[in-house]
């Protein structure tokens, strides 16, 4: 008998090691993990399986949570109260009733935003050119915000007054040729005509300017309002 006849095995020799080879390895499992089973078992009692469970929520059960979390504002009081807009499945934006006048140069875009006729794009304008200004002295200078035409002004007018305190003045004095040329009122021919006048004189006024061919009586009429020293 030769060393490989040892190996050698039959059929029914290999189905008898196979099985008992599985019998060891799941003794050996029991043996080492005596909770696995129970455990699985426990999870499997206990957990009800719904299409929410594997998929999570459904598409209108989302909708609804979504819709609760932002369905609400909190008022003076701490109370929350409804303010969704069913027809678009976003916060509904709140607007001043008629008849409420807000100060235009202290008012920012959250204020502006609750005018009927302007939403956050025209909120955004209108700050953005009142800082250019330094302030509007006129509400008629809301026509002078892009987008905005006269059928739009006539509109949002009654809406607001203006407090001409708020306005921040340029100083003559101060002002480089490029904070001037800035400002939406000043060119960059007249910016230049003024730093000009400054050198010569050392200190100018609102009397200086009224001298320069560069400005017409219109832009007067308009600057009159952002100089901070006026004579």
């Amino acid at each position: 008998m030769q060393w490989k006849d040892f190996f050698y095995f039959s059929h029914g020799e290999r189905r008898a090691l196979t099985l008992l080879l599985f019998i060891l390895t799941f003794t050996w499992i029991l043996l080492s993990y005596p909770d696995f089973f129970s455990k699985e078992k426990q999870v499997t009692a206990e957990t009800e399986i719904t299409p929410d469970t594997i998929m999570g929520p459904s598409v209108p059960e989302k909708i609804r949570i979504q819709r609760q979390a932002v369905n609400k504002t909190v008022t003076p009081t701490g109370n929350t109260t409804a303010k969704y807009n069913s027809s678009t499945g976003f916060p509904k934006q709140e607007k001043f009733p008629a008849g409420t006048v807000i100060e235009l140069n202290s008012a920012d875009t959250t204020l502006l935003k609750k005018i009927p006729g302007i939403g956050s794009a025209f909120a955004n304008r209108i700050i953005k050119y009142r800082n250019l200004l330094g302030g509007f002295y006129s509400v008629e200078q809301l026509a002078e915000v892009y987008g905005i035409d006269e059928e739009r002004f006539l509109k949002l007018k009654p809406w607001f007054y203006v407090d001409k305190e708020k306005i921040l003045l340029i100083d003559l004095n101060q002002a480089t040729e490029e904070e001037l040329r800035a400002h939406p009122y000043i060119n960059y021919r007249q910016a230049g005509a003024i730093v000009r006048l400054r050198k010569q004189k050392g200190t100018i006024h609102w009397e200086n300017l009224l001298l320069l061919e560069e400005f017409s009586e219109y832009d007067k009429e308009r600057l009159y309002w952002y100089i901070l020293t006026v004579y």
